[in-house]
């Protein structure tokens, strides 16, 4: 994950990105463009408000990128999800993606609460634990999800997670590709925080071998008829077998180094064989027994790796789901 900010002063406050100018960057420090042409222009996409300056005028802004000519360059995954959440604005897509994440030491590279040369007892007493000896950074969480709040990201949760050292947040529900618009934001702010703790943010999905859980980005998915209407559960039912068809696709996709994570065990399935069951925290989708039982509601695909870009996922699932046709 490679996150870069630049900030700028404005004449007088502005509260529609749509009126905010662009600006550009050296893309040959970046590696997205060449230095005899090294300009890369941003587009202000989307307003949050400033956690860190604060005040009622300071904006975190959102943007992507484009060649001058205006052609989204090749890592603008934003340009071509918001292509298709277009097409799909009917279908009213919400999504919920959970990030996992670990904090590391930035001396040692070893996750808090970790001993020098040494592990940490087995899990068991981590996941959602409270105490000096089970919980490790639970200011920097705490910060993050009081910015997010501030900044007006629609978090909906924290908690820590199974291998120590590791947390969680939750994004959303959140309409079509607002979900990934936050997820990024939250994830700039909690890089952010992490960088004036003096500790590591790490998205790896695996950030250590062995018998520890790894790091996901479970992305739960709905359309309204999915969520409202009698039948949906068939309608999630079809979307899961068309999501089984792409299984291939879908895993090159969603992240990197995603086959030390998803081995079929800790609570995941193994990469190369799709699965789905209700309540099956260990199957590719998994489906809320409440949704089963009232026949309607919404699929969790546990595939993601933390490190996925949630425009290309959710925008993946849209269109394996919804526009996409079986050969």
């Amino acid at each position: 994950m490679d996150m870069r900010s630049k900030a700028r002063t404005l004449s007088g406050p502005v509260s529609d990105p749509a009126k905010l100018p662009r600006w550009n960057y050296d893309g040959s420090s970046t590696g997205q463009a060449a230095g005899e042409d090294s300009e890369v222009i941003l587009y202000p996409q989307v307003i949050f408000r400033d956690p860190f300056r604060r005040g009622n005028h300071h904006l975190l802004v959102m943007c992507d990128a484009y060649t001058p000519a205006g052609d989204p360059i090749p890592t603008n995954k934003r340009h071509a999800a918001a292509n298709i959440f277009g097409q799909i604005e009917a279908e009213e897509p919400l999504f919920g993606i959970e990030q996992e994440y670990t904090l590391l030491w930035k001396d040692s590279n070893r996750p808090l609460g970790w001993p020098l040369g040494g592990y940490p007892g087995p899990q068991g007493p981590y996941y959602c634990g409270i105490g000096a000896d089970k919980a490790f950074g639970r200011e920097i969480v705490d910060a993050h999800y009081n910015a997010c709040l501030y900044a007006g990201v629609n978090i909906s949760g924290i908690n820590a997670e199974v291998m120590p050292g590791q947390w969680e947040f939750q994004i959303g529900p959140s309409p079509g590709i607002s979900a990934a618009d936050e997820l990024w934001v939250a994830r700039y702010i909690l890089e952010r925080i992490t960088e004036m703790a003096g500790v590591v943010l790490s998205l790896d999905p695996k950030p250590i071998p062995g018998d520890w859980n790894g790091a996901s980005a479970h992305t739960n998915f709905s359309t309204k008829a999915m969520r409202e209407e009698e039948g949906g559960y068939e309608l999630i039912k079809k979307a899961i077998h068309k999501l089984q068809l792409r299984h291939a696709d879908h895993i090159a996709a969603y992240g990197e180094g995603n086959e030390r994570r998803l081995t079929g065990g800790h609570e995941t399935a193994e990469i190369n064989t799709f699965s789905w069951g209700v309540a099956d925290r260990g199957a590719s989708i998994r489906v809320g027994r409440k949704t089963e039982k009232e026949g309607r509601g919404y699929f969790e695909d546990r595939r993601p790796s933390s490190n996925m870009d949630p425009y290309v996922v959710t925008s993946m699932i849209a269109h394996t789901t919804l526009l996409w046709e079986q050969p």
